[in-house]
């Protein structure tokens, strides 16, 4: 079911996919300013491991290749490590709690749900957040107006009961991403050989986090425009740098002298909800915003540093260097190493700073995933999306405090950053990155902590970590102890790197893997790894694995983004490519799958998105009986004069927007039911 209607068909919106990783040009132009049409900034670095060399070499040196079956590759490993999915359902015993209408993929321009739930629009680009907010004109849009009202590009959603620690039935707050911009279908007679001040301008506000509160009223969800707690930070916003690399020089500019106070943050992908009740909202794609790094001298050391981050070498794709210096790297070489943090969030708290922690290391971060250990200490779980980048992980010094939020303050500024190397057997082991042990020592240009952290990817080579096949969303299932891995998938992986066990030189469809640390505890340093998912349509791929259960009674999927964990355990998955995968060439989607019992592994699909449009992330409700998903760039492919999608009002006007689902059939409300 859905609120709006409308159809337009795949061969009048579909455009041609990057070569890269299979999504669209202008996701690429956009989201990463087309970093995925250069060399991956690890390629040609230090020859670590890739993924797909440990899985052969595991799968070869215990002979279990039956043939040259590619499903051998998933099989065998989970297999291998778990004791055969069929043992373990059979010992975990109990039926699935999903037992809703599994709905085929779609090309519709609309949003569609299951069988028995509904779905409506609960906030659109440029909706007023207060109550001087003006009301949303596209035609006159500016920086001032944009600052109040909802932004672009929604990504992460987390949801937070209002106030902290009730029970979320009736109030909570929305805590929304806000990753990046398509001026293409923002502005009218958008040209983006020479983009106007203003539209830069009103960019840099559209990017950023909303709080927005919302109430429920007879089981359906409303925004509460000019609430108390509502918030919008933006590119513009003042942060705070804190941690071991707060004030190193590096982070030194000409209008912080300092090297600890930030204006705004950039392509905030994901993010995670701590226990605590904050958010890390996560810094990704951040390079594609500065231009000129080939201006610097080859003898400057920041040089090397901001091409493996693939920081552009002429003009930017957006061109804010025109109007701002700040992003003009021959004129503030400093800059960009104030982006590529987590980024930690009171949304209760309309007056508390953002803190950009340090100790959580720099890269493309996607997403965090926090978790309180058996001593009190925290571990939070962190992904780098790049084609052959690392999984790192943070281990606190000092316990987490449930009780008295303000104790955990400075909680994420002292402890230990870790990398992940994945090894044959099927073990892993967590690599510490601290400044003096290993190769990160002054002479191979880490004089400091905080170069460690300025310089994490560097350091992560160094030590040999696993390169991977773009990690994305990382999330924490407590029911059984794993933390799952979303791995959105690698095209650039070549036929020399890959054989007949290990068969996707060409990964469009991207897998998930199931890590469990040692004693299910966050601050371990070994951890066990297998296949949970090898993604794809099990009718034309013969490479897909479902956990074991049986391919052709699953759902396709391509291009795994964002996870969350209801609290049967089930896994929900949020796709971001599935129209660029080269087998799928469907919307994106919300799947979701039991990770135990009998139907382990039944990929169901739950949701459908629009046309263009990335089902960019979501949550549950704390009661489990909405979800909110967000629908990043809807009409992605066209212009405001030449639209593809006109979702969500049915006009030539896309907008990003979050929807909410609910159930309506009798009986438990509960999502998935």
């Amino acid at each position: 079911m859905a609120h709006d209607d409308g159809v337009i068909s795949l061969d009048v919106w579909q455009v041609d996919g990057c070569a890269a990783f299979g999504a669209r040009e202008q996701t690429c132009r956009w989201k990463c300013g087309s970093q995925c049409a250069h060399e991956a900034p690890n390629e040609g670095a230090v020859e670590n491991d890739t993924f797909r060399d440990v899985v052969e070499r595991f799968i070869s040196r215990r002979g279990l290749l039956r043939g040259a079956a590619a499903v051998g590759v998933g099989l065998v490993v989970s297999r291998e490590l778990s004791g055969g999915a069929a043992s373990a359902r059979a010992a975990q015993g109990g039926g699935s709690t999903l037992t809703f209408q599994s709905i085929p993929l779609d090309t519709t321009d609309r949003i569609t749900v299951a069988p028995g739930y509904t779905s409506k629009v609960l906030l659109r680009w440029g909706d007023p957040l207060f109550m001087d907010s003006p009301p949303f004109n596209p035609f006159t849009q500016s920086a001032e107006a944009q600052s109040r009202q909802f932004g672009y590009n929604c990504d992460f959603v987390g949801f937070y009961p209002n106030p902290a620690g009730s029970d979320g039935k009736a109030r909570a707050l929305l805590v929304v991403n806000h990753e990046y911009t398509n001026p293409e279908i923002m502005f009218f007679g958008y040209d983006a050989k020479s983009p106007t001040r203003v539209q830069v301008d009103v960019e840099l506000a559209a990017h950023g986090i909303a709080v927005v509160e919302i109430e429920r009223r007879d089981r359906e969800w409303f925004v509460l425009a000019g609430a108390p707690l509502n918030r919008r930070l933006t590119a513009e916003s003042e942060m705070l740098l804190t941690g071991p690399a707060a004030g190193a020089d590096w982070l030194k500019t000409s209008a912080d002298a300092t090297g600890t106070i930030v204006r705004g943050m950039l392509n905030n992908c994901s993010a995670g909800k701590t226990p605590w009740g904050t958010v890390l909202t996560c810094e990704e794609n951040f390079n594609q915003y500065f231009a000129n790094r080939g201006q610097l001298p080859d003898s400057d050391p920041r040089k090397a540093v901001h091409t493996r981050y693939g920081l552009p070498a002429e003009a930017s794709e957006r061109k804010w260097e025109n109007f701002h210096d700040r992003f003009d790297i021959s004129k503030e070489p400093n800059e960009p190493f104030r982006f590529g943090w987590v980024v930690e969030i009171d949304p209760y708290d309309p007056s508390s700073i953002p803190r950009k922690r340090t100790a959580l290391g720099r890269f493309k971060h996607e997403a965090t995933a926090t978790v309180v250990g058996p001593d009190g200490r925290v571990g939070v779980y962190m992904g780098d999306d790049e084609r052959f980048d690392f999984i790192y992980k943070f281990v606190s010094n000092g316990q987490a405090d449930l009780v008295n939020r303000a104790a955990n303050r400075d909680l994420l500024d002292s402890g230990t950053l870790y990398v992940a190397k994945f090894n044959d057997d099927g073990s892993g082991a967590w690599l510490p990155l601290i400044q003096g042990q290993g190769p990160l020592t002054a002479a191979n240009g880490f004089a400091n902590q905080a170069d460690v952290l300025i310089k994490t990817r560097l350091a992560g080579t160094q030590m040999g970590a696993t390169r991977m096949d773009r990690p994305e969303d990382i999330d924490y299932n407590p029911v059984n102890g794993k933390v799952y891995i979303a791995l959105t998938n690698n095209t650039q992986r070549t036929d020399a790197q890959v054989d007949a066990p290990n068969p996707r030189a060409n990964n469009r469809n991207g897998h998930i893997i199931e890590l469990t640390d040692a004693n299910s505890d966050p601050t371990a340093t070994a951890f066990a790894w297998e296949i949970f998912m090898l993604c794809g349509d099990p009718a034309k791929d013969a490479d897909v694995y479902f956990a074991g259960y049986p391919k052709e009674l699953v759902s396709a999927i391509s291009s795994p983004d964002n996870l969350v964990v209801d609290k049967s355990g089930n896994l929900w998955i949020f796709t971001d490519g599935q129209i660029g995968s080269g087998t799928l060439r469907m919307n994106d989607s919300v799947h979701v799958v039991p990770t135990a019992g009998p139907e382990r592994g039944r990929l169901m699909t739950f949701l459908n998105g629009v046309p263009g449009g990335e089902v960019a992330s979501g949550d549950l409700s704390d009661d489990d009986e909405a979800l909110f998903v967000s629908i990043q760039h809807p009409g992605e492919g066209g212009t405001l004069e030449k639209p593809v999608s006109r979702w969500p009002d049915n006009s030539s006007l896309p907008r990003p927007s979050v929807v909410v689902a609910w159930k309506t059939a009798e009986g438990s409300k509960v999502i998935g039911s």
